[in-house]
């Protein structure tokens, strides 16, 4: 049952999302003037809707996406067309005719095509920009009113012994481990566990000197000699001072991107460096409001990375769902976006709550707006960075005649842009198939 509610948890957020994206299209469409016959969330059969102003609000039964219904998106031809052999009208002239014939008498000013170039960016970037306030503003109440989940000062593990294999595999690259190693008698005590150290204990500082986040106690250790080292705890609101000695051990090379450095035979380098044997615990912090904008920076660009990336990545994908490859878990579609919203919702386990799966259902929430902000910003039709780029041609064609004393060259045609716009919806539609057929043979879960 906690399952089902997940899902319609997100369900609910996406249409949300979905709702406000046309808002942001909707609200500088009428500001303009702009006729407006229809606003709809969702595909497919109407389920209800109202008429107030001239316009149409309504809900379908398909929530996968939404519309706003702009008369005159494309403008009358400016010179004689070329018909099909058997005479018939094109598919770009069937377009422009079913486009303008919606066009009232006497209100030709009030067509999207008539919008000056500024006002036509506004109104194709007001949806995105919506998804982007979306994110910013989930990410504001996850940093400040949740937190964000990070390794805190708080001993978690605390290592007892320091068996050979603890070394290069359980460790990581500032001496701590997982604690997760069997002991035997042979087995000499772990530093941390020798100098008393506990599970629960807050680290206050580390040879002297505060340390406000685990990273800093990392850095204390990996910089620290291999000698008796003081460091001060918190445990039961008393504070006490433990004298600490690492040992070198050999530890595994970490590059940029923190994955252990291979040689070329392939096993993992290592290096001796001082060893503790304890490691974190892992909780939600609350950050300052000042930490939202990095935050919002860093989910728009590791989303920008994954769509520069993504043809190599469904390849990837369509190898996994139809052969043996492994899945790459950084693509999903809707069905495994709800598998995920499903799992935190029903997961259960020691320190994991109501805030911790607040947080992380919000964060689905964020990613999958940000995603539409950035995908909506592709220079393609139907995507609404395509017709951003066209009122960008269009503004730069005006300004290349000015420049040159010619006549304004008048809107750009985006109905010449048809077929490059159905060869787009087909590649997306595609797309979307076979991310949910991953999803259904080979799923990302988070567990």
């Amino acid at each position: 049952m906690e399952f089902v509610v997940g899902v319609l948890i997100l369900l609910v957020g996406l249409v949300v999302s979905i709702a406000l994206h046309e808002i942001g299209h909707l609200v500088p469409a009428k500001r303009f003037g702009v006729l407006v016959p229809q606003y709809m969330v969702g595909f497919g059969k109407t389920l209800w809707s109202r008429t107030v102003r001239g316009t149409e609000y309504g809900i379908k039964a398909l929530p996968l996406g939404g519309y706003v219904r702009m008369v005159g998106m494309y403008p009358p031809a400016r010179r004689a067309e070329r018909t099909r052999p058997d005479g018939r009208p094109t598919l770009v002239q069937e377009a422009r005719a079913a486009a303008l014939e919606e066009v009232p008498p006497g209100q030709e000013h009030r067509t999207f095509y008539r919008l000056s170039v500024p006002r036509k960016l506004v109104v194709m970037l007001g949806g995105p920009t919506m998804n982007l306030l979306i994110s910013a503003v989930l990410l504001a109440v996850i940093a400040t009113g949740l937190g964000v989940g990070q390794n805190t000062t708080t001993l978690g593990a605390v290592q007892e012994c320091l068996p050979a294999q603890t070394t290069a595999a359980d460790a990581d690259d500032a001496g701590t481990a997982a604690g997760t190693a069997e002991c035997t008698p042979a087995d000499p005590a772990a530093p941390g566990a020798a100098a008393g150290l506990r599970p629960g204990d807050q680290v206050l500082a580390w040879g002297g000197t505060p340390v406000d986040s685990w990273a800093d106690i990392s850095a204390a250790i990996a910089a620290g000699p291999a000698a008796p080292t003081e460091v001060t705890v918190e445990r039961d609101g008393q504070r006490l001072t433990l004298t600490v000695t690492p040992a070198l051990a050999e530890r595994p090379v970490l590059g940029d991107d923190g994955q252990p450095v291979r040689g070329e035979d392939g096993e993992v380098r290592t290096e001796q460096r001082p060893f503790v044997g304890i490691g974190p615990t892992f909780a939600l912090v609350r950050q300052p409001l000042s930490a939202v904008p990095g935050l919002v920076w860093d989910t728009f660009t590791g989303t920008v990375e994954v769509l520069l990336t993504l043809p190599q990545r469904l390849v990837d994908i369509a190898q996994a769902a139809f052969g043996a490859e492994e899945r790459d878990p950084s693509v999903v579609g809707l069905v495994g976006v709800g598998r995920f919203a499903g799992e935190i919702a029903s997961v259960e386990g020691e320190g994991y709550g109501l805030a911790e799966r607040s947080a992380d259902m919000l964060s689905l929430l964020v990613s999958l707006n940000m995603a539409l902000f950035v995908f909506n910003l592709i220079p393609l039709l139907p995507l609404d960075g395509g017709h951003v780029a066209g009122a960008l041609w269009e503004g730069g064609r005006r300004a290349v005649a000015r420049v040159r004393d010619r006549s304004d060259p008048g809107p750009v045609d985006t109905a010449r842009m048809l077929p490059v716009t159905y060869a787009v919806v087909a590649v997306m539609l595609g797309m979307s198939v076979l991310l949910a057929y991953a999803d259904i043979v080979r799923p990302v879960t988070l567990g």
